[in-house]
């Protein structure tokens, strides 16, 4: 009986927690219901808001359209800020009837309404124009705000948000239009702030501020409107910053008609044209050789449609001179000769090919950091990274260009004093005689060298004038202007004698170099088979004339290493021709002591190992040599001269010992196959990478910023796409012309060899 007493009060626990754990879960049900039906009600509220604000949005400009111009101005807190601070709120501040037309003025004030008013549309108008942004010290003139968004003012963004989301923006930002048409436009002012670190690197002083304005507006009366604005003692950042600004010029990013009217336009059309009828027809006269020799009678191919073409083509190879040439443009076969890779043969300077192309891209390497300093907003913190001593490989690639005036020197004289025939042939000629086989060389090395380079002139001065007109950068170097005015001075490849300001593609100054080099070489050559003592004195004068006029113009420009005073002095030490010869005469006396005087250096393994890695020792130390860059002018221009004469005396051991068949492990490398294709590119490659890399600069919207990482990248992007622009137009203007130029000799040794 106990044991029922006792175990009542337990029952009695269970049963109270079984009704209360009932209790909970039919409770807990129906608050599930009623957060269901609440929250279905807060999307269909959400939903009908953002209905309702996308239909107001979108019948806003329709009533904007309709607005007065007399109608009141809204009043706002932030009218003063916005005038001291933003451009475009201060040009609609001093637009009035008198300096501008009547319906760009009632469009500013609609403009001004609408920013005070907080309109959707006008907000847009205000965020898309430029401001000051941070780092004005370290170079920051790019006040560009957004060209896209400017767009976004006259179009709705082409973006679509669920409408599943409670969002807090106003969704008139994505879909409303302003009441009148808008376009970007960039100005361009000059300022003269002492608050910026001063590179004098060209153009760091012109600020760019992009500007979303009323397309009825013209660029003339925004010029007049931005000089009384910043004028006017309303512009904060002038009070602070001391920028005493000066209204240079505006651009309104259109491509000018008279761009199809120029004469570059004009030749580079009719080259592709013909270079494509040549091709064509290179084509086809392969093509009638193979049916010709097939005994079965096939039909060549050819579809219907192009036998109009086809017919028309071959009456212009019935002229037996033309089928002759013809075979120069045959795109299959120059295309193998680009890729095709073979064995070195013993009569080859295999170590030539890397060194090519190496110092090919290494250049390209360095024009990717040079022109990346006209778009970079912190131009102060590129110029530190080029004086670091990691950095040093970059900064100092322009003395790479004597390795091409060292290959090239050596190479001329090596292979004029290789050919007994053409020895044989300077010592019975005349001084006519003399005088056409010297015309004859030269116009060999201009048909190499000229159609390809001139092509590329073209193209720049083109290029350049299309950047001038669409991009929002202002292009300090005007190329175009340069090779209208000065085409004639590339044409004689006599552009280096000129100030290097003044050239059409300034890159292109060691191709005049070349050039008279090679001229140079060529007559010291044919004076040396006749009257050797003379020619050696003349050299051995040259040499010590190149290192006393190189100290002499050093001394009195007061030289220094620094880059504005690099820049600075360009026409006097960089481009001039008597100051670089040294690497050229350099080259040449190598190959004319391992030819002429047949010296064989006979020395052990060991010590042949070691003068290689000391030659290399010797090229890096010429590299890194300018780490330290504050030196006195005396100092400055001893370690140029010297820099370059132990870099050239390097780089000459190299060919030297490679031509003897002898190496190390890291010249093996250079000698690698593979860099053979390279270095048939490795002209196109020097021609056309500054053009390529200034083109897509030119053409971002938003200025870069200086970073190694990102250059990295960047620089592997510019990599590719200057290969194959190299292929291209080695295809097209380069390959064709050495074809013909080698058939012409051939063409022309046969009668003297019968």
């Amino acid at each position: 009986m106990e044991i029922r007493r006792t175990s009542r009060p337990y029952l009695l626990v269970l049963l109270m927690l079984l009704g209360l754990w009932l209790g909970s879960v039919l409770a807990k049900g129906a608050s599930n219901q009623s957060t269901s039906q609440t929250w279905q009600h807060q999307q269909q509220q959400q939903q009908q808001r953002y209905q309702s604000q996308l239909n107001e949005s979108q019948s806003q400009p329709e009533e904007l359209e309709i607005l007065e111009t007399t109608s009141a101005v809204v009043s706002s807190p932030h009218e003063t800020h916005l005038t001291r601070t933003s451009v475009i709120f201060g040009l609609t501040k001093v637009a009035n009837e008198s300096s501008v037309s009547q319906k760009c003025h009632a469009q500013l004030r609609q403009v001004q309404r609408g920013i005070l008013g907080k309109q959707p549309w006008a907000m847009k108008v205000l965020d898309a124009s430029g401001t000051k942004p941070s780092g004005f010290v370290y170079g920051q003139n790019y006040w560009l705000g957004s060209r896209e968004a400017c767009r976004g003012v006259q179009r709705p963004v082409g973006i679509t948000l669920s409408k599943n989301f409670d969002r807090v923006m106003h969704y008139g930002i994505i879909t409303q239009k302003a009441p009148f048409d808008m376009d970007y436009r960039v100005l361009y002012l000059r300022h003269s702030s002492p608050w910026q670190v001063e590179i004098k690197l060209m153009s760091e002083q012109i600020i760019h501020i992009g500007l979303c304005l009323p397309s009825a507006c013209s660029s003339e009366e925004v010029k007049k409107l931005a000089q009384d604005y910043v004028t006017g003692g309303t512009f904060a950042e002038n009070e602070i910053f001391d920028i005493q600004p000066e209204v240079v010029y505006m651009k309104d990013l259109q491509l000018k008609e008279e761009f199809f009217e120029r004469a570059s336009f004009r030749l580079l059309v009719a080259c592709v044209l013909a270079t494509g009828v040549l091709m064509l027809c290179a084509q086809q006269l392969k093509a009638t050789k193979k049916l010709e020799s097939s005994t079965e009678e096939a039909d060549p191919g050819l579809a219907p449609a192009e036998s109009e073409v086809w017919r028309g083509l071959n009456s212009l190879l019935q002229l037996e001179k033309l089928q002759k040439y013809i075979p120069c443009w045959d795109v299959p076969a120059n295309w193998a000769k680009i890729f095709a890779v073979r064995e070195n043969s013993p009569n080859e300077i295999p170590l030539m090919n890397g060194l090519r192309s190496v110092c090919a891209i290494w250049i390209m390497v360095f024009h990717v950091v040079w022109f990346m300093y006209f778009t970079v907003h912190n131009k102060t913190v590129l110029i530190s990274y080029a004086e670091q001593a990691f950095f040093q490989y970059v900064s100092s690639a322009p003395l790479l260009v004597d390795v091409f005036f060292t290959i090239s020197g050596f190479l001329q004289t090596f292979n004029f004093l290789r050919n007994s025939q053409q020895l044989e042939a300077v010592r019975r000629n005349s001084f006519v005689g003399n005088l056409k086989l010297f015309g004859k060389l030269l116009f060999h090395r201009y048909l190499r060298l000229g159609p390809l380079y001139l092509v590329v002139m073209a193209t720049v001065d083109l290029v350049y004038a299309y950047i001038g007109d669409v991009s929002v950068y202002h292009i300090n170097e005007r190329f175009d202007e340069m090779c209208s005015k000065h085409w004639w001075r590339n044409l004689l490849f006599i552009q280096n004698l000129f100030d290097h300001r003044d050239m059409c593609a300034n890159w292109s100054w060691s191709l005049a170099c070349e050039m008279q080099f090679f001229i140079l070489a060529n007559a010291l050559l044919f004076l040396y088979v006749k009257y050797p003592k003379i020619v050696k004195a003349l050299v051995a004068s040259s040499f010590v004339a190149t290192i006393a006029w190189s100290y002499s113009i050093g001394l009195s420009i007061k030289f220094q290493l620094s880059f504005d005073a690099a820049f600075a002095t360009g026409t006097e030490i960089y481009t001039s021709p008597f100051v670089r010869v040294l690497p050229y005469i350099l080259g040449a006396a190598t190959a004319w002591l391992f030819l002429e005087n047949r010296i064989q250096l006979e020395i052990s393994e060991p010590k042949e190992r070691f003068c290689w890695h000391l030659a290399l020792l010797v090229f890096f130390a010429c590299i890194y040599s300018t780490v330290k860059r504050d030196l006195g002018p005396l100092m400055a221009i001893t370690l140029f001269v010297m820099g370059r004469l132990f870099f050239s005396l390097s780089v000459c051991w190299m060919i030297a010992r490679s031509c003897s068949g002898r190496g190390v492990w890291w010249s093996r490398l250079l000698e690698a196959k593979g860099f053979q294709h390279v270095s048939r590119l490795s002209y196109a490659i020097y021609l056309l990478n500054p053009l390529v890399i200034a083109l897509f600069y030119s053409l971002t919207n938003a200025s870069t910023h200086a970073d190694p990482f990102m250059l990295c990248v960047v620089t592997c992007g510019f990599a590719v796409i200057v290969y194959l622009a190299s292929i291209l137009f080695s295809l097209a203007f380069e390959l064709p012309f050495s074809n013909l130029s080698s058939l012409l000799n051939r063409r022309q040794s046969k009668p003297k060899s019968a």
